[in-house]
């Protein structure tokens, strides 16, 4: 009788469907994963619980695959057909309500589905005994179509349904998972990324506003402690430079931070929004993608430049294997202070102790004289500091550190050297998970009366003393770092901006972020450092905004630094009247301009305050 009725249902929703105008159900040869489950005996099999039985119409048989994971169920339509509409409903046992949640359909025209594209990504639990049906919103034509169920499900449905009508179609409009851009990733036979040297064959595939994005590539995972996260993070590498989305340049390489530790899911991009805003060179390219690998829903990542030498990224002569000599030797050079360098191939440490990686030139191109040449001037650096090393690059990278409260600051940090050029940069900035009061070894970071760096921050060899010698013991270097705190707060770094920042992209992540904490459900648990748990999305934002609001002003009390909001120009001194000038940290330098040292000052002449340049003379 149970039997009867569901095939009557399926019937009558049918009915409905046509009587209503809308595209027939489809019909094809059936294909998917072929090796399935046998619950009576616990074996694989391939002849109970099959893919076919999706498509049966009866809603008391079910597809379990032996697999749990990447596995699937589709249909061979003979030819493309424009999908307009999906069913679906779930196995009829106690989990099968939550085993379609975050199920994805996927539409192909290459047998391995290489070239797929999302068609719609279920949002919801389903409903055992019901067809639940979505439109779907994707003007181009597939000859495959297929379900691919959530990870660790064993794809266990009962019923697929496609509806739509022949045809190529077009490219007018494609599905995206949410409002953010879709980056949907396909490996050669379905292969995972599983660690940083092998590069896995892919089609790497970006749909946005801007439309579709889809080439040959290869993807790996990256990172360090973030590997061991069970959300991954991934390189993926294009076949030829592309730009990506509204990304400034083309380039090959991409990354896909997971952010897993920050609840927030915008640390990183609040981070490069300080960097660019206290004035760095060069701020990696981010923004907020959803991520498919081979049909499984992964997440909300930020898609990022790699930090790398590109006329985009770091700016520097990139070296052959035959600049060996001469000029040709002095570069350009990138680095980074890495704690995890001696786990790299080219790396050193340097006489004072400092683990240093050799990004480029490359492990696989760096000659013998190139890794001494960058391994002596580090070292010379390092002794002679105020000769070769930019300030002006250092002292910036240092206050979006200790500005975003960033415990691992000086636990990795790139450093370039370009050619001909005895100086060396500090930067790009990188790395902000631990950030904006997500870190129980320092929390609460305000609460503290000096630097991050010097009170429980993280510090890769003697990177503290390094820091140390320059923003604690020169007096050069700390008149420097005020006036560009000065030049940043005049060009409105203040809380408000900031925290309008903040909720904008709060609200661009509302979408992503919820299917996020369904696939990984661990808002409540304590995950990396996470100090507190604070419950919800909008709490975690709120701790951040909070933050944010509170780091300023200590900023401003650090540096003894008073915000007068004025500007440099349209200053007018009457010099026949008193006036008394001060440093920006308030201390009386008397009453006279001529004689002070370069810098920035506070001049008060009756109620009138303004600021005023010495330049060098």
């Amino acid at each position: 009788m149970k039997k009867l009725i569901a095939i009557l249902s399926l019937a009558c929703a049918s009915w409905s469907a046509a009587t209503a105008g809308e595209d027939p159900k489809l019909t094809g040869t059936v294909i998917g994963t072929a090796e399935s489950v046998n619950y009576s005996t616990g074996n694989l099999s391939t002849t109970v619980n099959t893919c076919k039985d999706a498509f049966d119409g009866n809603l008391q048989t079910y597809f379990a695959s032996w697999e749990r994971s990447y596995t699937w169920a589709g249909l061979d339509l003979g030819e493309p057909h424009v999908i307009t509409r999906v069913g679906w409903s779930p196995r009829n046992d106690s989990h099968g309500e939550a085993r379609v949640q975050l199920g994805v359909f996927e539409g192909a025209n290459s047998p391995d589905f290489m070239d797929a594209l999302p068609l719609y990504v279920i949002s919801e639990r389903g409903t055992i005994g019901t067809v639940s049906h979505a439109d779907v919103d994707c003007s181009k034509g597939f000859r495959y179509v297929r379900y691919v169920g959530p990870n660790d499900a064993r794809c266990n449905i009962a019923e697929l349904e496609f509806y739509g009508h022949k045809g190529e179609g077009d490219e007018s409009h494609l599905y995206r998972v949410t409002n953010l851009p879709t980056v949907s990733i396909h490996t050669l036979n379905g292969e995972i990324p599983y660690d940083k040297e092998h590069q896995i064959v892919s089609q790497l595939t970006i749909i946005s506003d801007d439309g579709l994005l889809s080439e040959p590539g290869t993807t790996r995972e990256r990172g360090n402690a973030s590997r061991g996260f069970p959300k991954k993070p991934w390189r993926i590498k294009f076949d030829k430079k592309q730009r990506v989305l509204d990304a400034p340049g083309k380039a090959k390489k991409w990354t896909l931070i997971n952010n897993y530790g920050d609840k927030t899911l915008m640390r990183n991009l609040l981070a490069f929004e300080l960097s660019r805003r206290l004035g760095m060179p060069y701020t990696p390219y981010g923004t907020s993608v959803d991520v498919l690998l081979n049909g499984e829903y992964k997440g909300c990542y930020q898609l990022c430049d790699q930090v790398e030498v590109n006329s985009n990224r770091v700016d520097i002569e990139e070296m052959t294997p035959e600049d060996n000599a001469g000029v040709a030797l002095t570069g350009g050079y990138l680095i980074e202070i890495d704690a995890y360098a001696n786990q790299e191939t080219s790396y050193f440490y340097s006489n004072k102790g400092n683990p240093v990686t050799i990004k480029s030139p490359d492990e696989e191109s760096i000659t013998t004289q190139q890794f001494t040449y960058i391994q002596q001037r580090f070292n010379t650096m390092e002794n002679n500091w105020k000769t070769y090393l930019d300030k002006n690059t250092f002292l910036r990278h240092f206050l979006v550190g200790e500005l975003s409260g960033n415990t691992d600051t000086y636990w990795s940090v790139f450093m370039y050297k370009q050619r001909d050029d005895q100086m060396f940069y500090t930067g790009p900035v990188w790395d902000f998970d631990l950030a904006f009061e997500n870190d129980n070894r320092t929390y609460p970071v305000n609460s503290k009366s000096d630097y991050i760096y010097r009170s429980g921050g993280s510090c890769a060899g003697n990177m503290k003393t390094f820091v140390d010698n320059i923003v604690i013991r020169n007096a050069s270097a700390r008149a420097q770092l005020l006036e560009i705190w000065d030049e940043a707060r005049q060009g409105g770094l203040n809380e408000e901006s900031m925290v309008a920042f903040i909720d904008s992209l709060e609200l661009a992540l509302q979408q992503s972020q919820q299917l996020n904490f369904v696939r990984w459900p661990i808002m409540n648990t304590y995950v990396h450092q996470n100090p507190v748990l604070w419950g919800s999305y909008q709490a975690e934002v709120q701790n951040v905004r909070r933050f944010m609001k509170e780091r300023i002003a200590w900023m401003d009390k650090r540096l003894g630094y008073s915000f007068v909001p004025s500007s440099i120009t349209g200053l007018h001194i009457d010099y026949s009247q008193p006036y008394q000038v001060f440093s920006l940290q308030g201390k009386a330098c008397g009453n006279r301009l001529e004689g002070l040292s370069p810098g920035i000052y506070v001049v008060r002449q009756g109620r009138a305050v303004r600021k005023v340049t010495i330049d060098k003379h």
